[in-house]
């Protein structure tokens, strides 16, 4: 039984909210959820950021194909797919902020400045962290995007607004690891699906409303009894709001899905922003220098592989399910790579490609089947 019955009506209100505020002169701030766009300098310019995340419906990808070609990822086409088809938040953006990960990612920031007239801005983002030069250059960036967003909204971000947003951003990453936490019970608390629902609210709404919403999920996770299964840990590329038969598969079967990890769909809440020095620099540290771990498309890997590895013990998981969408290569790429690594190490191991088929379903319930008969062995 979910705990958070209440959260989808929570979501449509903020939704009507938005328009009133945006009539009422608000500027509204879209941006593609890699984690590497700091909500804080959003919120300290008093600009609202809202994701632009949907996802799992084939009529958008299919609406993509009149701007995009279709050997670009299905999340990526999705995203263009729902502005062509009138998606109201999609509509009402003041401005759009695109990370410029990689070609996927970045075509949506090619598609939205060649059919809208949407103020565009991309953010740079190095592949490789290691490196002073990728951090300094990280760095400039999030003072273009604060440029921007004080030419948009009309006011300066000054220190104070922008630590206090900070202070708060930390609240809700602190909310985020105990709900996590509380996920290595021999029974979760928290079905994974609510989990990644709390990640895609987290998205719209008011942070102080949200942040009292996690704590009110923490309090019901108490008093939350359930069944023992087989343990997933799923690993992937995006998982967008409304892409969720993933995760109603697995745990309809049984399983309960403790860990995840994602380049975009989920909340960077590993690591906090510091409070001490030059705030830009400090959202820089924790939004790219010292995030573990890092899309798949960064260079080099050392980091990220381990500590996948190092979350699946942590979590104590039986099987891990690779969760890639069509056209992403580097994340194909490496899930054969880390696939094998997983076995030898002795996990069950899975890899399914989506394109947001509606033909897929079936095809995957009867893998993921079979793949919980494999952890039913162990």
């Amino acid at each position: 039984m979910s705990i958070m019955s209440d959260l989808s009506e929570i979501v449509k209100e903020r939704r009507l909210e938005l328009e009133r505020l945006q009539k009422q002169g608000v500027k509204i701030v879209g941006y593609v959820p890699a984690g590497f766009v700091p909500e804080e300098l959003i919120w300290a310019s008093g600009a609202i950021p809202v994701a632009l995340n949907r996802g799992g419906d084939p009529y958008a990808v299919l609406k993509s194909i009149e701007f995009i070609p279709r050997f670009f990822d299905t999340y990526s086409r999705s995203q263009i797919g729902y502005w062509a088809n009138g998606e109201p938040l999609y509509r009402m953006v003041d401005m759009v902020v695109v990370p410029s990960t990689d070609k996927n990612i970045a075509a949506i920031a090619d598609c939205w400045e060649m059919w809208t007239n949407t103020k565009l801005l991309r953010l740079g983002i190095p592949h490789n962290n290691l490196t002073n030069h990728a951090f300094g250059y990280y760095v400039d960036d999030l003072h273009i995007l604060k440029e921007e967003l004080e030419k948009l909204t009309g006011a300066a971000i000054n220190e104070d607004k922008l630590k206090e947003e900070i202070e708060l951003g930390n609240r809700i990453r602190m909310l985020f690891r105990k709900i996590n936490e509380g996920r290595k019970a021999k029974v979760t608390p928290i079905s994974g699906i609510d989990f990644i629902k709390l990640h895609h609210a987290s998205f719209i709404l008011d942070r102080k409303v949200f942040a009292e919403y996690l704590e009110s999920v923490l309090l019901k996770m108490e008093k939350v009894n359930g069944k023992a299964g087989p343990r997933v840990f799923v690993i992937g590329s995006s998982l967008a709001e409304g892409d969720y038969k993933i995760y109603e598969l697995l745990e309809n079967a049984g399983t309960q899905v403790v860990a995840e990890d994602f380049s975009e769909g989920m909340r960077p809440y590993r690591q906090d922003v510091g409070m001490e020095g030059e705030p830009i620099t400090a959202l820089a540290e924790a939004y790219f220098r010292d995030r573990v771990p890092l899309p798949a498309f960064f260079r080099p890997a050392k980091e990220r592989i381990p500590e996948l590895f190092r979350m699946a013990d942590e979590f104590q998981v039986d099987g891990i399910l690779w969760y890639s969408l069509m056209y992403r290569e580097a994340h194909e790429i490496e899930g054969i790579h880390f696939g094998r690594m997983a076995e030898q190490k002795g996990f069950r191991f899975m890899r399914l490609l989506s394109d947001y088929d509606e033909a897929e379903r079936e095809m995957f319930r009867t893998r993921i089947e079979a793949f919980i008969e494999t952890m039913d062995h162990l």
